[in-house]
C-alpha cells in the first residue's frame, strides 16, 4: 500500500493560519493582563493637581480640599497673628522646620510661600487623626496663642505654621504639601512652586 501524496501548499497554509490564530489568542490574553498594571481612572484622579480657589477667603477662614485622598487646609491668617508666629519659637519642637515636612520653598518662618497663605495637610504627625482648627478659642489649648490647630484624639497642639508644640505626642511639624500659585486667586495643590 502507498501513502497519498502530500499537499506541501495546504500543509504551510493549516500551519501558518495556526500561528496566526494562536498569535491572535496570545494577544487576546495578555492585552487585558497588561492594561490591568495601569492605574485605574480613580487612581490617577486622586493623585492629580487640585485647583483651589482662594478668592473669596477672608482673615481667620479656612478652606478644605482634597489632595491624594488627603485633606488639604488653606488658611488666610491675620496679619498680626502672621507677625506673632517668630514670638512662638521657645515653646515649639521643631520653630525651624529642619524635619523634610514641607518643600525647601516654604522652609521659612511662615512655612509659606505667602505670609498670610497656610496650606497644609490636615492630618495629625501623631496617629492619623484629623486637628480642630480653633481660629478664636486656641488659647485655652496654649497660653497666649489666639490660634491654632488642636487634635482631639491625644492632645497634639499645633501653631499657625502648622508647627508642633513641646510636650505633646505629635513628633512632627504638619505637612506642607507641595503647592505653587496660578495667578492671586487659585493655589495648585500638588505641583512644586519651581514646575508652576
Amino acid at each position: 500500500m502507498s501513502n497519498p501524496p502530500v499537499n506541501l501548499g495546504r500543509r504551510r497554509f493549516l500551519t501558518a493560519t495556526t500561528a496566526v490564530v494562536g498569535g491572535a489568542g496570545a494577544a487576546a490574553v495578555a492585552v487585558p493582563f497588561i492594561m490591568s498594571w495601569n492605574p485605574s481612572a480613580k487612581a490617577k484622579a486622586a493623585g492629580a493637581p487640585v485647583e483651589v480657589d482662594i478668592s473669596k477667603l477672608e482673615e481667620g477662614q479656612i478652606i478644605r480640599a482634597e489632595w491624594r485622598g488627603k485633606p488639604v487646609w488653606v488658611v488666610r491668617r491675620p496679619s498680626q497673628l502672621v507677625d506673632s508666629l517668630v514670638g512662638l519659637d521657645g515653646q515649639l519642637r521643631d520653630p525651624d522646620s529642619s524635619e523634610p515636612q514641607q518643600p525647601e520653598y516654604v522652609q521659612n518662618g511662615y512655612r509659606s510661600i505667602r505670609p498670610e497663605i497656610f496650606v497644609a495637610v490636615g492630618i495629625c504627625t501623631h496617629l492619623g487623626c484629623s486637628p480642630t482648627y480653633l481660629p478664636n478659642s486656641f488659647a485655652e489649648q496654649v497660653e497666649g496663642v489666639p490660634s491654632g490647630f488642636f487634635c482631639p484624639c491625644h492632645g497634639s497642639k499645633f501653631d499657625m505654621a502648622g508647627r508642633v508644640f513641646k510636650g505633646v505626642p505629635a513628633p512632627l511639624n504638619l505637612v506642607v504639601p507641595p503647592h505653587s500659585y496660578l495667578n492671586d486667586q487659585t493655589i495648585l495643590v500638588g505641583v512644586d512652586e519651581e514646575q508652576a
